[in-house]
């Protein structure tokens, strides 16, 4: 793909808004597929399979309209852009496709128990936004699906993967992986933050750490 079709590409994605659909469509037949990798891989690495079709499920509810990085620059950030379009297209994109891939192909192809990266994930998030609902009392955009979704789906797949002899090492790196890209956000925030405003870092990093998200 030359240089001018990739721009046509992200303006298309982010510049016009229309990544969140795409998640939307593109998670619908990744859902169609779940008996063929059931049939043939089993329940555990079904579970680990299925967290990203949940998670552009999740994606779609917390971004059409551009609704999440709007409240987000609303509610934490004073107005200011803590989160710029493209940011929040490539952490959705690396953060959490990428992520969910990576957990997968372990999963397959090295331990069924690396598959908690992909599983511990949607379970930090929607803690994250039921997390944020409490504090400021209001509706937060993703959390239905973080309620619907992440929270049963992730906690099934943590009790069947952590049944396959899930080593503490195994855990270790699901847990860490999934606080490390929330860590990741919250430091790209309040580096935004401090740029843009006067505040101190700790007055930033307050408010951004209700923000937590991926």
């Amino acid at each position: 793909m030359n240089t001018n079709s990739s721009h046509s590409v992200l303006r298309w994605l982010v510049g016009e808004w229309h990544w969140p659909a795409a998640t939307l469509f593109a998670g619908c037949f990744l859902l169609l597929l779940i008996p063929v990798v059931y049939w043939t891989a089993g329940l555990a690495l079904t579970l680990v399979y299925v967290q990203l079709p949940v998670y552009m499920m999740h994606q779609f509810e917390e971004h059409t309209g551009d609704r999440f990085r709007t409240y987000v620059n609303l509610h934490i950030a004073g107005g200011r852009e803590a989160l710029t379009p493209m940011a929040t297209f490539w952490i959705n994109s690396i953060g959490v496709w990428g992520v969910d891939f990576l957990a997968l192909y372990l999963a397959f192809f090295v331990e069924p128990a690396l598959g908690l990266m992909a599983v511990y994930l949607p379970l930090i998030n929607g803690l994250a936004h039921i997390g944020q609902a409490v504090s400021l009392r209001e509706y937060n955009p993703g959390l239905g699906t973080a309620l619907l979704l992440f929270l049963p789906v992730g906690a099934w797949g943590l009790w069947v993967l952590s049944g396959t002899n899930a080593s503490w090492q195994a855990q270790g790196i699901g847990l860490g992986t999934a606080l490390a890209v929330h860590l990741a956000i919250v430091a790209h925030m309040a580096r935004r933050i401090r740029k843009l405003s006067r505040s101190g870092p700790d007055d930033t990093l307050q408010n951004v750490g209700v923000a937590i998200r991926a």
